[in-house]
């Protein structure tokens, strides 16, 4: 596989460099998965607009989608990047190890919502009723499923964009699960 350059601020049209601007403003630097969108003079801006968009779930919810998702896919890049965010949401390491397997030992909620998102992600949408049915008696809504299902296909794409590119990882790299967990 050839190597996928990571490009740089100067290598990107000038929306990109705004954008670029303010991710080093948020974020103290630019991710090396969001440098690569600005390949594409659109994908990064319509990305982040479709990552930021406003949900029924709350940040820590979207963290447990984020993971189990990227787990699923096998993204070490967005497990590592969840990994730091789900600590900085208020979860354990062990918990973020759970979520990442698809599930919850400690909230039955999430646990319903991390297992939701792992069926769906491994069975390409064609969700288990049983998990479906567990999920709503956890107390989510329809308007929450859609918005489960809207984060799944939002984290698939930059898994993708990952698994595609291979870009080098610039958060602290997540320990890998046990094969027989995922």
């Amino acid at each position: 596989m050839s190597t996928f350059n990571i490009p740089s601020r100067e290598d990107v049209s000038e929306n990109n460099q705004a954008i670029f601007d303010n991710l080093k403003k948020a974020l103290g630097f630019v991710p090396n998965l969001y440098a690569t969108y600005a390949h594409s003079d659109t994908a990064l801006e319509n990305y982040l607009t479709f990552a930021n968009s406003k949900t029924s779930l709350s940040a820590k919810e979207k963290e447990v989608v984020n993971l189990a998702v990227s787990q699923v896919n096998d993204c070490t890049y967005c497990l590592s990047a969840h990994t730091a965010i789900g600590k900085m949401n208020g979860f354990t390491d062990n918990q973020i190890l759970e979520l990442r397997a698809g599930f919850s030992t400690v909230n039955n909620k999430l646990d319903a919502l991390a297992k939701l998102a792992k069926n769906i992600t491994k069975n390409r949408g064609k969700t288990d009723a049983a998990v479906l049915e567990n999920f709503f008696n956890a107390g989510y809504t329809k308007a929450n499923l859609i918005d489960a299902i809207s984060l799944v296909g939002d984290k698939t794409i930059s898994n993708y964009v990952h698994s595609t590119t291979q870009v080098p990882v610039d958060f602290p790299v997540a320990q890998p699960l046990a094969l027989e967990t995922i």
